[in-house]
């Protein structure tokens, strides 16, 4: 009898049984299309990473990140020295330094970063700030407001100056901006900071992703 009722469960029971591994299969598969998803985004991060520029372009825009009390965080000086060292190649260019300025930041990140240029020799007269951006989307699209008011044509080149990590993302933002797709320029820089590089390519691809999906006129 109790061999019988193994075998033969009541239908309720059967049912049971039928819903949970259903929705293990599910749960399964939401993960795996989950993971397929992560990987494909980083792998997309990780071929942005590059330094890539097309023609001579005449006008930096420098993308903000966190400052602090006593200057740049680390990852910023990292893009701000690529920026120098294109800069001393290009000394007739102009610099556009994009960042406004959050809760725990002394002054605007574009004005930290002009401060932190002018003291390694750049004139402040070749620097144009963007002040009023809180992320990577009103970086660009400010960006591209600010060229104009200064009678600069963002349409001619550009180079995006930037963590290799970040780039993938400013590279889509900008062409959506300018709504053109291809030849973008960039500058990786080298993310010193290890522990803050590694962070950043975990959570780069949701990042991306939301960008892709609403970061739109």
């Amino acid at each position: 009898m109790d061999r019988y009722a193994k075998a033969h469960p009541p239908a309720g029971e059967r049912t049971c049984r039928t819903l949970w591994n259903r929705l293990f299969y599910a749960l399964l598969a939401l993960i795996l299309a989950g993971a397929v998803t992560f990987a494909a985004l980083l792998g997309a991060v990780v071929l942005g990473d590059t330094t890539q520029i097309h023609g001579s372009p005449q006008v930096m825009i420098v993308l903000g990140c966190q400052l602090r009390e006593d200057g740049p965080s680390q990852l910023l000086r990292d893009r701000l020295d690529a920026a120098l060292g294109y800069w001393q190649a290009h000394p007739e260019g102009t610099i556009l330094l994009s960042g406004g300025q959050g809760p725990n930041e002394p002054v605007s990140e574009a004005q930290g970063m002009a401060d932190y240029l002018a003291a390694h020799g750049v004139p402040r007269g070749q620097m144009l700030l963007e002040e009023q951006s809180r992320n990577t989307w009103q970086n660009l699209l400010y960006s591209w407001e600010t060229l104009e008011a200064a009678g600069l044509d963002p349409r001619q080149e550009v180079v995006l100056v930037s963590n290799g990590f970040h780039l993938a993302r400013a590279r889509l933002l900008w062409e959506r901006v300018r709504r053109q797709a291809g030849g973008t320029s960039t500058l990786s820089a080298p993310s010193s900071h290890t522990a803050a590089r590694i962070w950043m390519y975990i959570r780069e691809p949701a990042a991306l992703l939301k960008s892709f999906l609403f970061d739109r006129r």
